[in-house]
């Protein structure tokens, strides 16, 4: 008993020992006087700025910036439909050429409607919608576990108004990048 007790005391130490263990720090690079390669085909900017860049276009951050904007265009919804229009085939098709290029991107899909109607039927009606948009996208073969669906139903109008054209806004699916955008590619 005696030798089992030093000995579990003995693992406790080793590995509480462990704990605060550093990170090795990395070993800075000598200074060659070039700009330093990110390892993504992609050089430092000139003045030391640490900004990728490519030999072929934008930098990183402009690329990003562009692919969340097309992740995050909304599409729009028919007065008490949840089908797909011809208009959103296009605009989620071209989420799916992103969502495939770009593995570890998830995103959620948050469901609204207009204000007619009740709110539970509005609730109900913003979920049809945000899942006929997720599976759209699983149809282009996306893994549904990378999306997330919401429903708000009328709660968050984007245009307050009572006519045709701010309801025709209000009844849309928005798309939300929730991980994996921070370094986002077009899709080739």
């Amino acid at each position: 008993m005696v030798f089992s007790m030093r000995f579990v005391s003995l693992v406790l130490a080793v590995a509480v020992a462990g704990c605060g263990k550093k990170a090795p720090e990395a070993n800075p690079q000598p200074d060659s006087g070039q700009p330093a390669n990110s390892g993504t085909g992609g050089t430092t900017t000139p003045g030391g700025t640490g900004t990728p860049t490519t030999s072929t276009g934008p930098n990183v951050a402009a690329i990003t910036a562009e692919v969340t904007a097309a992740m995050q265009t909304p599409i729009y919804f028919d007065l008490d439909q949840d089908v797909i229009r011809s208009d959103a085939q296009a605009t989620l098709d071209q989420k799916a050429a992103i969502m495939q290029a770009n593995p570890a991107l998830r995103i959620r899909i948050a469901g609204h409607a207009d204000e007619r109607g009740s709110d539970e039927y509005n609730i109900v009606l913003g979920n049809k919608r945000a899942t006929s948009a997720k599976r759209y996208l699983e149809a282009k073969g996306i893994d549904p576990s990378r999306i997330e669906t919401i429903s708000y139903g009328e709660e968050r109008p984007v245009d307050s108004a009572s006519d045709e054209n701010a309801w025709s806004k209000n009844r849309r699916d928005e798309f939300q990048v929730t991980a994996g955008g921070d370094r986002l590619v077009k899709p080739q």
